[in-house]
């Protein structure tokens, strides 16, 4: 089985960017896009429910090398 294209690797909790950029050299993957996707929470207050952005997830997508 080969392996594919593109993959997208995901900067985890306790991860560093380096880390992640360091898995995708071994896995033979080269880094062509960064995404950061923003992270919500709905917090009811006063009867009324704010959506409150509480982090960000940051994605790589990567092409073989």
């Amino acid at each position: 089985m080969t392996a594919k294209p593109k993959k997208k690797f995901y900067v985890e909790d306790g991860m560093t960017i380096d880390q992640v950029l360091s898995q995708m050299e071994k896995e033979g993957y080269s880094p062509i896009r960064r995404m950061e996707e923003p992270i919500f929470q709905e917090k009811k207050e006063n009867g009324a429910i704010q959506i409150i952005p509480i982090g960000k997830k940051i994605v790589f997508e990567g092409k073989m090398a």
